[in-house]
C-alpha cells in the first residue's frame, strides 16, 4: 500500500521517542509524595496518551476511568509537572530510524509536523533535547487547540498551519487516539508498533496500515506530485 501526501503529522511519545521511562519516573515521584507505593514501568505506559490530566487521575486511581478527588488532583498534577520538568529527556531515547524517516519524508518534499497530547512546555523540551525540533515545520502540542486527541481539532490545526487540506496529510501515531484523531479530521493513518497504546493491541486498531517502526512508515508515502 502506497500513501500520497502532501503532509506528514507523526505523534510523538510512542511514534518518536521512547519517553516512558522519563513519564513513569516523574508518576512515581508524584505517587511517593502521596504516600502511594510505586507502579510498574509496564502498569505507566498502559496509562499515557491522553495527555497530563488524565495520566495524573489515572496513577492516582489506578483506573482508566476514575476521576480522583479534586484536592487530591491538584496536588498530583503539580508535584508530576515538577518532576517531569526535571526529568524530561533524561531517560527518553529516539526510536532507531525516525531521524532517517524524517530525513525521508523532507526529502521528497513533504511537509512535516509534530502533533502530541503533551502540552507545549514539555513538548518543545523533549524535542530540543533529542534534537528533533529542527525537523518540524509546526508543532501542534496538547495546550494549543481546545480539544486533544481523540478529537479531530489537533490534526486540523497542524493541517491549517502547513497550509493542506486534511485528505492530503498522514498521520503516523502509535495509539488509537491517533486512529480516532485522523479519521474525525479526514487524514490516512499509519500506526507503528512501537509504542503504548494504551496497554491495548495496536491490531485492533482501524489503521490503513500498521508497520513495525516510523521509517517503515515513511517509506510507504510518496509526495502528491507523483
Amino acid at each position: 500500500m502506497r500513501f500520497i501526501a502532501r503532509a506528514v503529522l507523526i505523534d510523538l511519545d510512542g511514534t518518536l521517542v521512547d519517553s516512558l521511562p522519563d513519564i513513569a519516573c516523574a508518576t512515581n515521584a508524584m505517587r511517593a509524595e502521596l504516600g502511594l507505593p510505586t507502579l510498574s514501568v509496564k502498569r505507566i505506559a498502559s496509562y499515557v496518551g491522553k495527555g497530563v490530566d488524565v495520566l495524573v487521575h489515572r496513577a492516582l486511581t489506578e483506573t482508566m476511568d476514575d476521576p480522583a478527588p479534586p484536592d487530591e488532583f491538584e496536588y498530583g498534577k503539580q508535584s508530576f509537572n515538577r518532576h517531569y520538568s526535571q526529568v524530561n529527556g533524561n531517560e527518553s531515547r529516539v526510536y532507531p530510524g525516525v531521524q532517517q524517516a524524517l530525513e525521508d519524508l523532507r526529502g521528497k518534499g513533504m511537509s512535516v509536523a509534530c502533533v502530541t497530547n503533551k502540552p507545549r512546555s514539555f513538548t518543545l523540551q523533549l524535542l530540543e533535547r533529542t534534537d528533533l525540533k529542527p525537523g518540524f515545520a509546526a508543532i501542534v502540542s496538547g495546550d494549543d487547540t481546545q480539544q486533544k486527541k481523540p478529537h479531530g481539532e489537533p490534526m486540523l490545526h497542524a493541517c491549517r498551519l502547513l497550509g493542506v487540506a486534511a485528505s492530503d496529510a498522514t498521520v503516523i501515531g502509535d495509539s488509537e487516539n491517533d486512529v480516532l484523531s485522523a479519521r474525525a479530521a479526514g487524514c490516512h493513518v499509519i500506526v507503528v508498533e512501537t509504542g503504548y497504546n494504551e496497554g491495548k493491541p495496536v491490531a485492533d486498531l482501524n489503521a490503513d496500515a500498521i508497520v513495525p517502526t516510523l521509517l517503515h512508515a515513511a517509506r510507504l508515502i510518496a509526495p502528491h506530485s507523483l
